[in-house]
């Protein structure tokens, strides 16, 4: 098929055998010879890893510890190592950009006892994983993974929340970043990936994990005995479950094994990985996770259509000036539908209410879902359903056979809520069976993205992220989350932060109203999340009045894409301001937010192919840090190389569309 033909371009094999004094030790670099990653078989097996000289990871000890209680890492002997340079492309779908270039240096080590490591450097990051050979099924006791670091750096974490009042591995992978050292790390809890530590001097290693399959997704706690390093730690598999949860709609575990993994015996672990930035803005543009992931595995992908929807639950079906009462009824899906056609957007989506939340079978009386989908399709406008995980998994083939047939273009599962093995075992098995019915999947409720976005690419919206939703019930610093979750979470894959508000307020005047919510920042500051925040399915969380009302800021978000062709980091600093582009066809997106702190940027065009464009401009008014609806639009001309000074209001932002002229 071809735009999922990965050409590769140069492959290049050689055998290393290098011996150091006290053990076997191999190595291999990133093709540019900034980074190496160093793998030495003594009493147990380590790497490490340097950039540019200096030491970034010291020797961290790898192993995966069986149930039978063998140590696949403890007194490693080499059996063979073969050394592979790799260039090659990879043409992406519903992505940032449309081909990932993909350039690395792969280390494979074969050790005795049927099992080995895979180490990939590449110029700005590392990855490592295990395999193993053997001819019986494993039972996986735990992985030994750990981050060794040189100090006590400080770090962005992001710490687990136990919001469902059972154990510390539910929870909603919803956190603001603690930014503080290491060594500080909180007590009786753990933290999510992706993760990020401060070198110093502007370098930074970001922590994430990739090609994540029949495996529980790892998290990280800190080493005890340097309170400078880190350690992986992964829920155990889960025995016994009862219903429960928020309104019931959850499996809530109810005992635990004591291993982490029952697996095939002969197969790939999970990739750990490391991205090495020496500017923060590099992270806005890194690949990592999609090169690693496994290949898409399915044949056509014609029908996944990325794109804009109109949803109700954040505005809280508050529609006005309609001659029947709005709410969760067929009227009023009816209005969003024709709000999303006059505006050229995809999709709606039916939040919770439409059906019960744990049976999908039982469609309120209020709703007409075969007449809302029909006129659906009249308009245009495709139809997503938002369901509960335990909902879905208990009826899964009848659920996706029945809306199917009837138009249904997709779903939108909630309160997954954990990361062992069952569940990642689950959100396979979703993709594939909701990929023979030509149905999309947002998973909400939901893990990091780990490359399930690659290998199923009909599953094209993740949660993962504190979105906007948090606004309705709390008084976060949201401006500066939104300035530093580009260069976290982002770089693991898309997020559903469903912006869009056209209520904004500054920090003085912001409080948390759950029925009728407003934003934290200014009107720019939301729509420039249309340019900076990826993700293929994305949403316009206010209701469909307010937006009529605000036809111009509409009319602009209406014109973004949601995928493009290529991107191009412009400046950032994590937790300060973010500036990015990107291209779709000939068409240039560039956008720009800033935290509570307003401040001056300048916007280099030098990223343009020559010639004159007109640049359709929203910008923060004059008056945006007291009203922070107050917004400008201005249309001028900018060509290739232009150097332009922007003013951003305190939490403010910056969005404009380059078309070319000549």
């Amino acid at each position: 098929m071809k735009n999922l033909v990965v050409s590769l371009t140069m492959i290049f094999l050689c055998t290393i055998s290098i011996y150091a004094q006290n053990g076997r030790i191999l190595q291999v670099a990133s093709p540019d010879g900034a980074i190496v990653v160093k793998v030495e078989a003594g009493s147990q097996l380590t790497w490490s890893v340097t950039h540019k000289g200096e030491q970034i990871i010291t020797p961290s000890a790898i192993a995966l510890q069986l149930q039978s209680g063998e140590v696949l890492g403890a007194d490693p002997k080499i059996s063979s190592s073969k050394m592979e340079k790799v260039k090659r492309t990879i043409n992406a779908i519903n992505y940032k950009k449309n081909v990932i270039p993909d350039e690395y240096n792969q280390l494979t080590v074969r050790l005795k006892g049927d099992y080995g490591l895979l180490v990939r450097a590449y110029n700005d990051g590392v990855a490592y994983r295990l395999f193993t050979s053997k001819k019986e099924d494993l039972t996986v006791k735990n992985e030994v993974v750990n981050f060794n670091f040189t100090e006590d750096h400080k770090a962005f974490i992001p710490f687990v929340k136990d919001l469902r009042g059972t154990e510390i591995y539910v929870n909603s992978f919803e956190s603001l970043y603690k930014e503080t050292n290491i060594s500080k790390f909180n007590n009786d809890t753990l933290a999510f990936l992706p993760l990020l530590v401060d070198i110093g001097d502007g370098k930074k290693a970001l922590i994430l994990e990739a090609d994540l399959e029949d495996y529980p997704g790892m998290f990280i706690n800190v080493n005890q005995e340097t309170r400078q390093g880190l350690v992986g730690e992964f829920a155990p598999f889960p025995l016994e479950e009862k219903q429960g949860g928020f309104n019931m709609m959850n499996l809530m575990v109810t005992k635990r094994a004591d291993y982490i993994a029952k697996t095939k015996g002969t197969r790939s672990f999970p990739w750990r990985a490391v991205v090495i930035s020496e500017q923060d803005r590099e992270l806005l543009d890194n690949d990592i996770v999609q090169k690693l992931a496994s290949p898409p595995r399915i044949a056509d992908v014609s029908w996944i259509k990325p794109g804009k929807v109109a949803w109700d639950w954040w505005n809280n079906w508050n529609i006005s000036h309609v001659d029947f009462k709005a709410g969760i009824n067929t009227a009023t899906y009816k209005y969003y539908i024709d709000f999303a056609a006059a505006n050229k957007l995809e999709y709606i989506v039916m939040d919770e209410g439409w059906s019960v939340s744990t049976d999908m079978t039982k469609v309120s009386p209020t709703i007409d879902m075969e007449e809302i989908v029909t006129y659906g399709k009249e308009k245009g406008v495709g139809v997503i359903l938002w369901a509960t995980w335990y909902a879905l998994t208990q009826q899964i083939d009848d659920v996706f056979e029945k809306y199917s047939k009837m138009g249904v273009k997709g779903f939108k599962i909630d309160f997954l809520d954990r990361d062992d093995q069952k569940m990642v075992a689950s959100t396979y098995e979703i993709a594939e069976k909701a990929a023979r019915h030509k149905l999309m999947i947002d998973l909400h409720g939901m893990y990091k993205p780990t490359g399930l976005q690659r290998t199923y690419p009909n599953v094209i919206g993740f949660e993962g992220v504190k979105g906007m939703e948090n606004t309705k019930w709390a008084r976060d610093d949201v401006p500066r989350y939104d300035v530093t979750i580009p260069f976290i979470r982002m770089v693991a894959g898309p997020m559903d932060y469903t912006p869009g508000a056209m209520r904004n307020a500054n920090k003085t005047n912001f409080r948390p109203i759950h029925a009728s919510p407003m934003s934290q920042g200014t009107r720019c500051h939301q729509l420039a999340m249309y340019v900076i925040f990826e993700e293929p399915l994305k949403m316009l969380s206010d209701n469909p009045t307010i937006y009529m009302k605000e036809q111009e800021s509409t009319d602009f978000i209406a014109k973004f894409p949601t995928v493009y062709d290529e991107t191009v980091a412009l400046d950032g600093k994590v937790g300060e301001y973010v500036a990015l582009a990107r291209r779709k066809a000939d068409t240039w997106y560039v956008g720009a937010m800033t935290n509570w702190n307003a401040r001056e940027l300048t916007l280099d065009f030098s990223f343009l192919p020559k010639g004159t464009y007109e640049a359709e401009i929203f910008k923060d008014g004059v008056n945006a840090d007291r009203e922070a609806t107050d917004y400008k639009r201005e249309v001028i001309k900018i060509s290739a190389g232009n150097k332009i000074k922007i003013q951003l209001a305190s939490g403010g932002g910056w969005a404009g569309i380059l078309r070319r002229l000549n």
